[in-house]
């Protein structure tokens, strides 16, 4: 088996170079002349004296360095330094160089408790981050955690079928206990019908004309609404608007009409009072009207509508070939 810089050692126990005491509470440790680290103090036996000194409260070690709670002197005897090898510990030597740790060598495995790798923050402001670089090393892409501040853990597990062109990734909840926080990636279809809106549209230019107080339908444009909590915005427009005769004025109105429910009129214009002979004109009566009332997702029609209210004269509308027009958008969105 492959190992990252040194193979692991079991019972490596190393005895150290004996140490001439002086007035001093501090020694350098050596292995054959040459200057020894051990990995703590609690990987030490050393005899003082004929004692077994206690680590930490008796003496600490640091690098190549021992040093004793107090001086000793000259008269003292280190009987022997025993240094316990890291047993069963596999380290990366500071000589080995990244070019030495290869693929082959990591044997990365995941269980049921922890992932097979962990990518730390710096315990400060810094997010665990991966970063994957281009072929030249010269830049490269992360991938970030959240912030400590968000909170968040979760876990996105990548789609089971191949990768399909023209699709969006999207993230299914998976079903039964204990799956909080985790999320099924998978390649989907961008749906036509959810959007923020949708438009529906109507317009016609057959001149119209009228004499009593009742109404007449311009034009209507019926919708059946995306959702049940669909609302619409109805901009209705009507251009030769003419009030001929004395007296005669024009009434404009818009009206909804809920399938198997209620019905609503909005008045948009009321042009009247004219006393002449001649004829009143109003190039365009335009109307704009946000419905909101309740429809269970059934039908809706809007209509515009014309009247003369005095009974005099004639009301006409779409005179000399203007048009009639209706646009109705739905909103879809639950942003509305």
């Amino acid at each position: 088996m492959a190992y990252i810089g040194t193979t692991p050692t079991s019972g490596d126990f190393v005895l150290l170079d004996s140490i001439t005491t002086s007035a001093t509470a501090s020694y350098t440790m050596q292995r054959n002349s040459v200057n020894f680290e051990p990995q703590s103090a609690n990987h030490m036996i050393v005899s003082l004296n004929g004692t077994i000194q206690a680590p930490v409260s008796s003496f600490t070690v640091s690098g190549s360095t021992l040093t004793f709670a107090s001086a000793l002197t000259s008269s003292d005897v280190i009987d022997f330094i025993l240094v316990l090898g890291n047993v069963n510990d596999v380290g990366v030597a500071s000589s080995v160089v990244d070019s030495a740790i290869t693929k082959n060598k990591l044997n990365l495995i995941s269980d049921s408790s922890s992932a097979g790798l962990t990518v730390k923050g710096d315990g400060s402001s810094e997010n665990g981050t991966i970063q994957m670089n281009c072929s030249q090393n010269t830049h490269g892409i992360k991938l970030s955690s959240p912030s400590h501040a968000s909170g968040q853990s979760y876990e996105l597990i990548f789609p089971t079928g191949n990768v399909t062109a023209d699709k969006f990734l999207k993230v299914a909840s998976v079903s039964g206990s204990g799956t909080t926080g985790i999320g099924q990636l998978s390649f989907a279809d961008v749906s036509n019908t959810v959007s923020f809106f949708k438009v529906y549209s109507n317009s016609n230019t057959n001149a119209q004309s009228h004499g009593s107080n009742s109404f007449v339908d311009i034009i209507s444009q019926a919708v059946t609404p995306n959702s049940s909590s669909s609302k619409f915005l109805v901009m209705a427009s009507v251009g030769g608007v003419r009030a001929s005769g004395t007296n005669c004025s024009v009434g404009i109105r818009l009206t909804s009409a809920i399938s198997g429910g209620s019905s609503y009129d909005y008045n948009a214009i009321n042009e009247a009072g004219y006393t002449g002979s001649s004829d009143i004109d109003t190039s365009q009566v335009g109307f704009t009207h946000f419905f909101t009332h309740s429809h269970s997702g059934n039908q809706i029609t809007f209509t515009l509508k014309f009247q003369n209210p005095q009974n005099q004269g004639t009301a006409a509308v779409k005179t000399n070939g203007d048009q009639a027009e209706i646009v109705i958008l739905e909103f879809v969105s639950s942003d509305q």
